[in-house]
């Protein structure tokens, strides 16, 4: 039977750093670096002409292990208040602790009154808003032709192309909402790419909602005669 070659690895190490290349965010390459380091590490003991390999994988093993623990006891140490954690779980589900942290640290808490227009009809949606307490109501062509309530994303159809929005949305009630202007919202995900990847499926999920929401209504009106 044919032996073993040490230089699988090597392979299995070069492997692991291509497949870490493509990844976005910046703790699944660390988690990456230290794989490819511990497969490498015995070729480097055993097989290396010098013992100063075996001490530079071990020392990327070591750094990279150590930044990946601190990321996790950072994680561990994240709070969030009852309305953060609301909106984390409704729309920021795909993103760790610290990630939605971050986001969220990036917006405003504000409580608004009864007719207040977040967004205007074939305008940029000026942000993105979090209805956490309220009730919103979506008008086109000065007709109201729907409601948003409590939980819903407003915006997140156009904030990030700055595209005009298709409706009016002003408040129908007095409100408790978290908001990132458009511009502030486009920088941090172009500094922040695998936040930005999180956050569209977000978006996705909020736009699904809306739509199953719209066809509940339209199935209960009166048949046109």
């Amino acid at each position: 039977m044919a032996s073993f070659d040490p230089a699988w690895f090597g392979y299995g190490a070069l492997l692991l750093v291509l497949a870490t290349s493509f990844a976005l965010d910046l703790s699944h390459v660390r988690i990456g670096l230290a794989l490819a380091a511990l497969i490498g590490l015995p070729l480097a003991l055993f097989h290396a002409p010098g013992a100063g390999y075996a001490l530079l994988v071990g020392l990327i093993l070591a750094v990279n292990l150590g930044q990946v623990g601190r990321n996790l006891v950072g994680d561990a140490k994240v709070t969030f208040s009852a309305e953060e954690q609301e909106l984390r779980r409704l729309h920021f589900e795909g993103l760790g602790a610290g990630a939605a942290r971050r986001l969220i640290d990036q917006g405003h808490w504000i409580s608004a009154r009864r007719g207040e227009v977040l967004i205007r009809e074939d305008q940029a949606a000026p942000s993105l808003f979090y209805l956490a307490d309220g009730v919103a109501t979506i008008r086109r062509e000065g007709s109201d032709v729907g409601t948003v309530s409590g939980g819903a994303l407003i915006g997140e159809a156009t904030v990030l192309d700055g595209s005009h929005a298709t409706g009016t949305v002003l408040l129908a009630s007095n409100a408790r909402m978290w908001f990132i202007p458009a511009h502030a919202l486009r920088a941090y995900l172009a500094a922040n790419p695998a936040i930005a990847a999180a956050l569209h499926e977000g978006f996705a999920r909020a736009l699904r909602g809306k739509l199953a929401n719209a066809n509940a209504r339209i199935a209960d009106l009166p048949p046109i005669a």
